[in-house]
C-alpha cells in the first residue's frame, strides 16, 4: 500500500521527478519527461505496479529527513537497534540524462540494508525482461523503455526484480543508481554516484544562493522556490502543475486528475512568485513559453498545454490500476484542455502587462499577441464558459470568468496608457466598462450579500477572492467586505477554505474534495489589502502548519483526515504560499502591485 501523500519527498532533475518515501520506497517515477510513461507506479496501484525500495532490514526505531539547505538533495536518517545511517536520494543534474542516484552511508554501529527494486513499464502494465550485462550491471527493458541499474553490492535477480544487500558501518558508504534509456540505443554508461550527487547539490545550493533569505519565511519561500524550480522545464520553461497524475481530492473519490501539464491559470501568480524574488530570468523563461504555446489565434488558444506546448493531451484511463487508495479512475491525460475558460485571457493579458510593468520588455510581437487577444475577448466575453474550476457541469456565466475577461481589456488598455503601445482603446474601454456594470449588476446577490459563483446564482466560489487583488473593486468596498464574509461563513472550516460547494450540481462530479490550499492563501491575501495583516498572518502561519516535514504541500487538505490530498507536490500551491508571504513580510508586495494602477 502506498504511503500518505505527505510522507513522500520529490527528488527530480527539472524534466521529470521520483517520489520518495519516508519508509525509502520509490513508489512514483516516469521518464524522461513528467508526462511520459511511468516505470514506479505503486503509488496508484499496488507493489506490483513497480517500485525501488531502499531500506533497513533492522527494526527501525526513528526516521528523520530533510532536504539539505538549498537544494533538492534528500537525506533521510535510519535509527535501528544496531546502529544508525542515512540515505541520501537526488537525480543528477546533467542534461540529456535520467539518473536516480541513492547513496547509503553509515554513521554508528552497524545497519543492514536491502535494495528492491521492481520496474513495471507502461504505468505498472508491462514486466521487464531482465538481463546481466558484461560489465556487472542490469537492463530491464519492456518495449520503448530501459532501466540501468548499478550497485556497488551484489545483486541478483529474482522473479523480474534485482534484489541487493548490504551492511554499513560508521564511514562506510553503498552506492546506487537507476538511469532510464531508450532500449533501441546502446546502454548508457551509469553515474558515479557520490560525485554526481555532489555536484547536484552544488548545483542547486548555487541556484538557491540568488534568494537572499529575510524575514520569518525566508526558508518557506525559498523551499517553494525550489519546488517550483524543479517543477520548470530547463529548456522551454513550462512549469508543470505537478509531477502525479490521479493523486485523489478525495481519498476513495472520482476527482482525480492528470496534472503533468502547464496552466495558463496560474501564469500571473508564478510571474509575481519568480519577479518578486529575485528570479527575472527564470520568470522572462516562462513568458516565452506562454507567447510559444498560445500561437497566433486567440480562438485557438487552450487554458493548458504540454511542457513543450504540445496541444493534443488526450485524456484516458488506466483500468489496470486501482488507484491510490482505491481512488479510481487513474487518469493519463486531462480532457480539460478542450474546455473554454475565458479567465485565462484576463490571465495571459495581465502576465504579459505585468511583465513589462517590471522592466521584463517583450518584443513587438508580443504586443501583436495582445491586441489580437484582447479584441478576441472584446467579442467573446459575454458567451458561456466551463469556469476557472474546469467543472464537468455544463457551461454557465460564472462570474470570475467575466471578471477575468474585464482584466484582459483593462491591462491592454493599460498597456496603452502606459508604454504608448496602439490599439482601438476606446473601444477596448467601452466593453470594459460594459462588462464591469454587468459583473456588479448579474454577478452580485443582494440576498447573499455577495458576488456569486455564476449570474442569477446564489451559492459562492473563493475564486471570487481575486477580484480585489486584480483591482476589479477595491479590497475595502461594501459588496467586497461581504463577499469574504460570506465565504468565511459558509466555505470556510478550521480556517481553511473550500473552492465552492461541491455538493451542488455545477461541477457534475458525485463526492466531495478537501479545502484548496491556494483559496485559503487569497484570503490570506485579501486581509492583507484589508488591512487586516494579525488576521493574514495567523491564517498564513496556519497553512505554513500544514506542510509536511520537508516543506511541501499537495493541492487540497482533508480537515477530516488531517492529510494533505490531491496531486503532490502542486506548483499552484507553492506559488500562492511564496505570494502570501511577500505580501506580509516584503517592500515588493504582490497583491497590492497587481491591484494598484
Amino acid at each position: 500500500m502506498a504511503s500518505r501523500i505527505e510522507d513522500y519527498a520529490l527528488i527530480g532533475n527539472r524534466m521529470t521527478g521520483a517520489l520518495v518515501s519516508r519508509s525509502g520506497s520509490i513508489d512514483w517515477f516516469s521518464a524522461p519527461r513528467f508526462d511520459s510513461r511511468a516505470c514506479f507506479t505503486a503509488l496508484l496501484g499496488t507493489p506490483q505496479n513497480g517500485f525501488w525500495k531502499l531500506y533497513p532490514t533492522d527494526e527501525v526505531k526513528r526516521i528523520e529527513r530533510r532536504y539539505r539547505p538549498g537544494t533538492l538533495v534528500l537525506e533521510t536518517q535510519f535509527t535501528t537497534a544496531g546502529g544508525k545511517a542515512v540515505l541520501i536520494d537526488c537525480m543528477a543534474l546533467n542534461a540529456g540524462r535520467t539518473d536516480i542516484l541513492r547513496t547509503v552511508v553509515g554513521l554508528e554501529g552497524r545497519v543492514s540494508w536491502r535494495s528492491d527494486m521492481r520496474p513495471r513499464f507502461e504505468y505498472g502494465s508491462a514486466t521487464p525482461s531482465i538481463e546481466r550485462l558484461d560489465d556487472g550491471r542490469y537492463a530491464a527493458t519492456a518495449g520503448a523503455d530501459r532501466v540501468l541499474f548499478a550497485a556497488s553490492s551484489g545483486t541478483c535477480e529474482k522473479n523480474a526484480a534485482l534484489i541487493s544487500s548490504c551492511n554499513v558501518a560508521a564511514g562506510e558508504q553503498e552506492t546506487f543508481s537507476l538511469t532510464w534509456a531508450d532500449s533501441w540505443h546502446k546502454p548508457p554508461s551509469s553515474p558515479a554516484v557520490r560525485e554526481a550527487t555532489e555536484r547536484a547539490s552544488e548545483q542547486w545550493g548555487r541556484w538557491s544562493g540568488r534568494y537572499k533569505t529575510k524575514g520569518p519565511y525566508g526558508e518557506a519561500v525559498l523551499r517553494s522556490l525550489i519546488t517550483l524550480q524543479a517543477l520548470a522545464n530547463p529548456e522551454t520553461g513550462g512549469i508543470v502543475a505537478a509531477p502525479t497524475t490521479s493523486l485523489p481530492e478525495e481519498i476513495g473519490g472520482e476527482r482525480n486528475w492528470d496534472y503533468r501539464y502547464c496552466w495558463l491559470r496560474d501564469a500571473t501568480f508564478t510571474l509575481y512568485a519568480l519577479m518578486q524574488a529575485g528570479f527575472d530570468d527564470e520568470a522572462r523563461s516562462w513568458r516565452a513559453w506562454l507567447l510559444r504555446a498560445i500561437g497566433g489565434a486567440p480562438d485557438e488558444m487552450q487554458i493548458l498545454y504540454g511542457v513543450n506546448g504540445e496541444r493534443r493531451i488526450t485524456e484516458n484511463e488506466a483500468t489496470w490500476l486501482s488507484g491510490y487508495e482505491g481512488s479510481k479512475p487513474v487518469h493519463l491525460g486531462n480532457a480539460a484542455s478542450g474546455q473554454r475558460q475565458l479567465d485565462v485571457y484576463g490571465e495571459v493579458l495581465d502576465v504579459l502587462y505585468q511583465a513589462e510593468r517590471n522592466n521584463l520588455q517583450a518584443g513587438a510581437e508580443a504586443w501583436d499577441v495582445e491586441v489580437a487577444l484582447a479584441n478576441h475577448v472584446a467579442k467573446i466575453w459575454n458567451e458561456p464558459d466551463d469556469g476557472i474550476w474546469e467543472v464537468r457541469g455544463g457551461r454557465r456565466q460564472f462570474t470570475q470568468s467575466k471578471v477575468m475577461t474585464w482584466v484582459a481589456l483593462d491591462r491592454a488598455i493599460r498597456s496603452v496608457e502606459d508604454f504608448g503601445n496602439e490599439g482601438p482603446v476606446d473601444h477596448w474601454r467601452k466593453v470594459r466598462d460594459e462588462i464591469h456594470s454587468e459583473v456588479c449588476d448579474k454577478g452580485f446577490n443582494g440576498k447573499v450579500g455577495a458576488f456569486v459563483q455564476y449570474f442569477g446564482g446564489d451559492t459562492l466560489d473563493a475564486s471570487l477572492l481575486l477580484m480585489p487583488q486584480v483591482g476589479f473593486l477595491p479590497a475595502c468596498d461594501d459588496r467586497v467586505q461581504g463577499t469574504v464574509a460570506a465565504i468565511e461563513k459558509r466555505l470556510m472550516s478550521d480556517g481553511l477554505v473550500w473552492r465552492y460547494d461541491s455538493q451542488t450540481s455545477v461541477d457534475g462530479l458525485k463526492g466531495g474534495e478537501g479545502s484548496f490550499l491556494p483559496c485559503s492563501f487569497w484570503l490570506a491575501d485579501v486581509y492583507v489589502l484589508q488591512g487586516r495583516r494579525d488576521e493574514a498572518r495567523a491564517l498564513f502561519e496556519h497553512l505554513l502548519e500544514l506542510r509536511n516535514d520537508v516543506g511541501l504541500l499537495s493541492e487540497e487538505y482533508d480537515l477530516h483526515g488531517n492529510r494533505q490530498v490531491g496531486n503532490f507536490p502542486q506548483a499552484f500551491s507553492h506559488v500562492a504560499l511564496i505570494n502570501t508571504a511577500l505580501n506580509l513580510d516584503s517592500d515588493r508586495k504582490p497583491a497590492v502591485s497587481r491591484s494598484s494602477r
